[in-house]
């Protein structure tokens, strides 16, 4: 796991709980580590899951074509429960209310029928119109990608820091995070603005 990553995570945290205690801001607000499980680069995800920083890690559950996908999730669900994780699903709201996680929604496409019956809500996005998707649907934290080169979209460039922080700016009340070819130093060079990550390769 990348210790500088944790320890930006834990900066981000205390800033945010300064804010609460101060009136700046009501809550605290999501966790600033986020785990994308994987499923070919990370086919155990729940045992990576069990190694999570308490308190400070969300997961977002992918894994859709696993064969007992619904089952794998109930497990995930189990452990972040008991290590006070944040568990969100991805773009199966059905799963996501079983499991009593949030909502993830891919490409920023808005689903408002399904928001209310979710605690917290993310989308994906990778340009202003996928931006401005998410904003209309009301989602609460928004990952903008990819700020770096990744495994996850091979071939595909990076926004870079100059990038992310121009979409990061036009988030509104949503909180912008990153995510694509993340790791501690990186995420500190994006700035105050970045109050979460989100990772692969740097939680193995």
């Amino acid at each position: 796991m990348d210790s500088r990553l944790v320890a930006w995570a834990r900066v981000v945290k205390r800033r945010r709980l300064g804010m609460e205690a101060t009136g700046t801001r009501k809550k605290s607000g999501p966790p600033p580590l986020w785990f994308f499980t994987d499923a070919h680069r990370t086919p155990d995800p729940l045992s990576i899951i069990s190694r999570l920083p308490v308190g400070l890690c969300g997961v977002l559950f992918r894994h859709d074509s696993h064969p007992d996908r619904a089952g794998l999730a109930k497990a995930a669900a189990r452990i972040c429960r008991a290590r006070r994780l944040t568990l969100i699903v991805a773009g199966d709201a059905r799963l996501a209310k079983a499991v009593a996680g949030g909502l993830h929604l891919r490409g920023g496409a808005p689903a408002r029928r399904f928001l209310r019956t979710h605690a917290l809500c993310s989308a994906s996005v990778h340009n202003e119109r996928e931006l401005s998707k998410a904003r209309r649907a009301g989602v609460d934290l928004v990952f903008i990608s990819p700020v770096f080169p990744t495994a996850t979209h091979p071939g595909v460039p990076g926004l870079g820091g100059a990038g992310w922080r121009l979409l990061a700016r036009q988030a509104g009340r949503m909180s912008p995070c990153a995510l694509g070819g993340i790791s501690g130093w990186r995420a500190q060079a994006l700035g105050r603005r970045c109050v979460g990550v989100g990772a692969i390769e740097a939680f193995l």
